[in-house]
């Protein structure tokens, strides 16, 4: 594979595959890696965060809940 060509995959994602882990809460970092928690809902994450247990993922997504409803509530 030319070097060349390396990445460009990610060129034609949102911010270039970047954003906030909501795991580790790490900012502007690639969000390669697809977790999916204990329900069956799948979440991007980082290289860090792709070999961390489900309890993590499940804390994760009901944090990423919770703001959700805090959100619909204010509006």
């Amino acid at each position: 594979m030319a070097k060349s060509k390396r990445g460009r995959s990610i060129w034609n994602m949102p911010s270039h595959g970047r954003g906030t882990c909501p795991v580790c809460k790490a900012t502007r970092i690639k969000l390669l890696y697809t977790r999916t928690n204990s329900n069956g809902k799948s979440l991007k994450v980082c290289k860090r965060c792709s070999a961390i247990d489900a309890s993590r993922i499940d804390a994760a997504t009901a944090e990423i809940k919770s703001v959700e409803t805090r959100k619909a509530v204010m509006s």
